[in-house]
This record gives C-alpha cells, sequence and structure tokens, in this order.
C-alpha cells in the first residue's frame, strides 16, 4: 500500500530543505499575480526486487527545464544550477523523502520578487522542488474524452513548448468542460483545426498498426514521455509518424493513447462518445504499456535511469 504523503515531505525551496507545510510564498509574489513559473515533473520509480528508486530521464527533464528558462528570458537559473548541481538536488531530495514506492517530482523556477508587475528580465529567480505520490492522474484502465471547444494556445501567444504555469488555465478550461460534459478528458485542436494533445499529456493513434502522433509544430508540449513512447516503438519495431492530424482521424482510430510523466500511457477507450476499435485496450497500446513500465522500473534496459540509493 502506498505510504508517501505530500504533507508530511522534505521540499526544497531557494537554497534549503524545509517540510512541504513551510514551503510558502508570498499572496503577492509574480507566481501568484502572474503565473510567472516554469516547471517540469520526472518520475521516481520504485523496484522492490532492486530495492531501489530509479528516476527517469533525469538529464532530458533537466534540458527541458533550462529551455523553458530560456523561453521566458530566465537564463541565470542554468548557470546557478549546471546539471551536476541539479541532479545531485533532485537525489539527495529523494534520500531525504525515503519514497519506496512510485512517485513524481516536480521541480519549478519562479521570479521570486513581490508585486513587481508583469516584468520578467532582471527579476531574481529561485528554484522549488516537491515529491508526491503519482496517483492516478487518468484512469489506467482506460477513459473517455472528448474534444474541446476551447482551442490550444499558440506558439506566439503563450509556447507550448515551454512548460510555463501560467499557460495551464487555458488546460484547466479544458478539463473542466469535459468533466461537466461526463468525461474523464479534453483533447485541444490548434487554431489551425489541427489535433494537438490532451491537457496534461501528448496524444497518439493507432490506425492499421502504425503510431501516429501530432507533430512538434502543432503547438503542442515536447512531451519527454511522447520521446520515449517513439524511441520504445522503434525498438518493438512499430511503425511511426509525426504529422498533422485532422479532427476526424480521431474517431477513424483503432486505438488511442495519452501519454506524459503524470499520465504515464493512458488507453482512450472513445472520443465523443465514438469507441475506438472495439472499445477495449488495442494490443499496441497494451504492448507499449508495458515496456514502458519495465524500462522504468529497471527490468531491462536503464540507460534512461539514475539510481537514487548507493547499493
Amino acid at each position: 500500500m502506498p505510504t508517501f504523503t505530500l504533507e508530511h515531505s522534505t521540499s526544497y525551496l531557494r537554497s534549503g530543505f524545509i517540510p512541504f507545510t513551510e514551503a510558502n510564498l508570498s499572496i503577492a509574489s509574480s507566481p501568484m499575480l502572474y503565473g510567472l513559473t516554469i516547471y517540469t515533473v520526472f518520475s521516481a520509480n520504485w523496484n522492490a526486487e532492486h530495492h531501489q528508486l530509479y528516476a527517469f530521464r533525469l538529464r532530458e527533464h533537466y534540458d527541458r527545464l533550462c529551455n523553458s528558462a530560456r523561453l521566458l528570458d530566465l537564463e541565470d537559473f542554468r548557470v546557478r544550477y549546471p546539471f551536476e548541481k541539479f541532479q545531485d538536488l533532485m537525489l539527495d531530495l529523494l534520500r531525504r523523502n525515503d519514497a519506496q514506492e512510485d512517485v513524481l517530482v516536480r521541480a519549478m523556477v519562479f521570479v521570486d520578487e513581490i508585486a513587481a508587475g508583469t516584468r520578467i528580465r532582471g527579476l531574481k529567480n529561485e528554484l522549488a522542488v516537491f515529491v508526491y505520490p503519482i496517483g492516478e492522474i487518468l484512469a489506467r484502465t482506460g477513459i473517455h474524452a472528448c474534444v474541446s471547444s476551447w482551442v490550444r494556445t499558440a506558439d506566439n501567444m503563450i509556447p507550448s513548448r515551454a512548460k510555463i504555469n501560467g499557460s495551464y488555465v487555458n488546460a484547466s478550461l479544458m478539463k473542466n468542460e469535459a468533466l461537466i460534459n461526463g468525461y474523464d478528458e479534453a483533447i485541444a485542436l490548434d487554431t489551425h483545426g489541427h489535433v494537438a494533445e490532451g491537457t496534461v499529456a501528448n496524444l497518439f493513434l493507432v490506425r492499421q498498426s502504425k503510431l501516429i502522433t501530432p507533430d512538434t509544430s502543432t503547438d503542442i508540449l515536447e512531451g519527454i514521455t511522447r520521446n520515449s513512447i517513439l524511441k520504445i516503438a522503434a525498438e518493438l519495431d512499430i511503425p511511426t509518424e509525426e504529422r498533422s492530424v485532422d479532427r476526424s482521424e480521431l474517431y477513424a482510430a483503432d486505438e488511442a493513447m495519452m501519454v506524459g510523466s503524470s499520465a504515464r500511457i493512458t488507453p482512450v477507450l472513445s472520443i465523443d462518445r465514438r469507441p475506438l476499435g472495439d472499445g477495449q485496450l488495442g494490443p499496441i497500446t497494451k504492448k507499449l504499456m508495458k515496456h514502458y513500465h519495465d524500462l522504468q522500473h529497471g527490468m531491462l534496459e536503464r540507460h534512461w535511469l539514475t539510481p537514487v540509493y548507493e547499493r
């Protein structure tokens, strides 16, 4: 049974480790007033046989956080936190929390100023990190999705390839609409009417045994899990295609899945009340789910894994 709780965990804020309950910001801070925060979320996965926790693709998550910092003009983050320091800090935090189950780590860079207006350049920024149970953001047995009436923010509005906290108002409106209408999740279209992604996960379709995903010009997050699935598919000899996807293709798909650090791989059973395939877990989705799980937990090749504990 899961035993890790957020309320009793240790977090990192600015330059030290403190109890999660004490990791607070002012109500007049830039993140609170304007959403001026970037972040990444990576998983740490417990292997009971090895008695080891593995951080998944830590380098790639750091690189994406740096890219988001560059887009939001928080450049000095990379100077103050080179990868080696960032990695040591993440592993130290996980050891302090001593989780022996799958968890997520959310690392955020925020503008640490009070009532500073909408400015960014030249303002102080700091790092905050916390660990929390992975839970089930989307049901692993499968979900029912809808196409949202809200449109995905475009790259020249708020860039989707940066994980900017303020941009998730767009995703929250979609999710709220979906839940009100009896669905589990929403699928966004971009400003050109092409399929983009879910509210917190990238989207894959399967048509005629080929794995298809919207390309990165379609206002999507350049997801690390998305990248992992493409690489795993290549290893399993599953044909893949990255391209623009029309809405009508959603309904013609044999299978679909949402993928992300929090969502992991979640089967999509229907879209707009239209069943996909036979409305059950499809064979390609099932194969990818198992391979991804085994890889994350150190049962397969471990080049994407960083052991947390020294054994």
